[in-house]
């Protein structure tokens, strides 16, 4: 019952990534699903535009301080105002979602993925809004390590752990490169929604002009290639390099309509890029770049 409640909430949430976790096998798509979730559920906490942010960020620095003290609960209270029917359902599972890493190897790194990102959706309510200086580029990249430089760093870490004949690079150098891949999928995240969250009074480049926020997600999704191209074949390595096609081409249609209104992929393009990338599960890459 409780799988099949993460399988209906990751179907409901997960959009794309569930494309990924299906890719991904079994001993990942668990942990990494719950994860999600999580992370899922404290970002629909800090976006609910509905809610004050004084009422958000006190509801999130609860979540913070429960994780860090260890303690089992009460946890904060959630107002179900201003939440849709799917987001208070995903918010309410939260300690559902947490006591599913019991008795597991790998919790540990699950909540420390989990803590970083809180802190960047914390940091993003704290520093991001109307009336609120602009970020730098230093605290823009740090915004982008909490909240995605982290991911690429756990993701590392649980292939070591469930599948390290993965890796054909050493782990501290994946980390890195994992690292700055996850930077660059947040960059392109905020060239792309920058119209939309100006509409909300939220912007991300006040501090960094476009063609340098442009030029920062190249760097990052180059780290992604490298990232990619040091994994085994195999389904692992498709999971992880979907991503970063369909990020490729989110940014390339941002940069050469930098006046768009909302850029955004097509089901129909997100399922072609995944087709196009099949032949890599039995190709090698001398027969197939895709692989």
């Amino acid at each position: 019952m409780e799988k099949l409640l993460r399988l209906r909430l990751l179907r409901k949430h997960a959009r794309t990534f569930a494309l990924t976790l299906d890719l991904l096998p079994r001993s990942l798509r668990e942990p990494l699903g719950i994860a999600y979730l999580l992370a899922r559920a404290s970002d629909t906490i800090a976006d609910s535009h509905g809610i004050p942010a004084v009422r958000r960020l006190a509801v999130l620095r609860g979540v913070a301080l429960l994780l860090e003290s260890g303690d089992p609960g009460p946890w904060p209270s959630i107002d179900g105002e201003g939440y849709s029917p799917s987001q208070e359902e995903l918010i309410r599972a939260l300690p559902h979602l947490l006591s599913a890493l019991d008795g597991r190897t790998d919790r540990g790194e699950l909540l420390l993925l989990w803590r970083t990102i809180l802190r960047g959706q914390i940091f993003d309510l704290e520093r991001i809004g109307p009336g609120v200086e602009t970020l730098g580029r230093e605290e823009l990249e740090h915004y982008c390590d909490l909240v995605a430089g982290s991911v690429g760093v756990v993701w590392t870490r649980l292939i070591a752990m469930h599948a390290p004949g993965t890796l054909r690079r050493p782990v501290s150098e994946m980390e890195a490169l994992g690292a700055g891949y996850g930077r660059g999928l947040q960059f392109v995240n905020i060239l792309r929604d920058r119209a939309e969250d100006r509409l909300l009074g939220r912007c991300y480049l006040g501090g960094v002009g476009f063609e340098e926020a442009s030029a920062m997600a190249r760097r990052g999704l180059s780290a992604g290639m490298d990232y990619v191209a040091a994994l085994a074949p195999g389904r692992i390595r498709l999971a992880s390099r979907l991503p970063l096609d369909l990020a490729i081409k989110t940014l390339e249609t941002v940069v050469g309509e930098p006046q768009a209104e909302r850029v955004r992929l097509s089901r129909r393009q997100v399922h072609l890029t995944l087709v196009r990338a099949l032949p890599s599960l039995w190709l090698p890459s001398s027969c197939n770049p895709a692989s």
